[in-house]
């Protein structure tokens, strides 16, 4: 049933409408006025105006069906249709469980190429930089994911290195496309050099500009100088965990989740790190796994495992805590994505 939910997608087709007819008018002024083509050949414009105007009664259909309060239901089943693919192509009328044949294949070499795209923009293998290392694991639930996880290695030796971690509402391609998004917004400001608070403020009102209003991410940035301390700035992220000496420390966030409000402001909490200390960060998908009794992971779980581990290189804390995890959910369906990433000073 067509509800508030799709006004966006409402406004959207009918903008796309008129671009459609505009497009059909230019086309239709190029044809008339085109002469010497060859004999029998197509007028100008001849191999596009079909194909418009194919997606014009599409368009059309998909506002009718807001007309008659139908949108977003399958044509078939009359459940509602996901609305991530909404997002990706407000003109779907079907649900994933009953997609043609043709649509099927289209959707799987689709999920092929967004899961390639994705792997090639996730940091590559482990990373030692100075006085610190970094391991990661980072597993999407489906064939692509929404977290976002990367690694900025010092420009020059003895540099900053910035760890980032987020989670971008929604889920499936149009949550990875946005993530890639994401990602983008946050290397290109990192060039400025500019303070890790101005970082998150200007990644915010540009996330603002460029996403829709119900979508938003939660994200860590996390830079660690060379002389041991670390500046923590979290976005509505879940804590990341620091484990200094016998002592641990959680992080809240000190603002909201980017894309809310794009005058949100952000502050930064710093801590300083002796060799051997470590900081563990995560995504939600960690601390609310349930277990088939449907208890929760949660933060003290993860926690005691950081203290009990603060021996441990970065890998072999990831690959710890990857083992508890598993052991925790044994029999339990995976349900969200999974990214970890673990600092340590050397």
């Amino acid at each position: 049933m067509a509800d508030a939910r799709y006004a966006q997608f409402r406004d959207s087709l009918i903008d796309r409408r008129r671009r459609l007819e505009a497009a059909v008018e230019t086309i239709h002024g190029s044809s008339g006025a085109a002469t010497g083509t060859a004999a029998g050949g197509p007028p100008a414009g001849g191999a596009e105006a079909p194909s418009i105007a194919r997606l014009l009664e599409e368009v059309d259909a998909a506002l009718r069906r807001f007309e008659d309060g139908s949108y977003g239901s399958c044509a078939t089943c009359h459940e509602d249709i996901e609305p991530d693919r909404l997002l990706v192509d407000p003109l779907v009328c079907n649900c994933l469980d009953h997609l043609t044949p043709q649509e099927r294949r289209s959707l799987e070499m689709d999920l092929d190429l967004a899961s390639r795209v994705q792997g090639g923009l996730l940091p590559q293998g482990d990373v030692r930089a100075g006085s610190w290392e970094v391991a990661h694991h980072y597993e999407p639930a489906g064939s692509v994911s929404g977290d976002y996880c990367d690694v900025l290695p010092p420009r020059n030796p003895g540099g900053d290195l910035l760890l980032l971690i987020g989670d971008v509402s929604g889920k499936g391609v149009a949550a990875s496309m946005q993530m890639a998004g994401l990602r983008a917004i946050v290397r290109t400001l990192v060039e400025s050099s500019m303070p890790l608070e101005a970082l998150a403020q200007r990644a915010n009102r540009l996330f603002c500009e460029g996403t829709l209003p119900s979508h938003y991410a939660t994200l860590a940035l996390v830079r660690a100088a060379g002389d041991g301390t670390l500046e923590i700035c979290n976005a509505g992220h879940p804590a990341p965990i620091v484990s200094r000496g016998a002592g641990i420390e959680t992080f809240d966030a000190t603002g909201l989740p980017l894309g809310l409000f794009s005058s949100a402001e952000y502050t930064v909490r710093r801590v300083a790190l002796q060799r051997g200390d470590v900081a563990l960060l995560y995504s939600d998908g960690l601390i609310e796994a349930r277990d088939r009794h449907d208890a929760e992971y949660g933060v003290d779980r993860i926690a005691g495992l950081v203290r009990r581990s603060r021996d441990l290189s970065a890998r072999s804390l990831v690959d710890a805590t990857l083992r508890d995890f598993t052991d925790f959910r044994r029999g339990a369906p995976r349900t969200d994505d999974l990214t970890l990433m673990a600092l340590r000073r050397l």
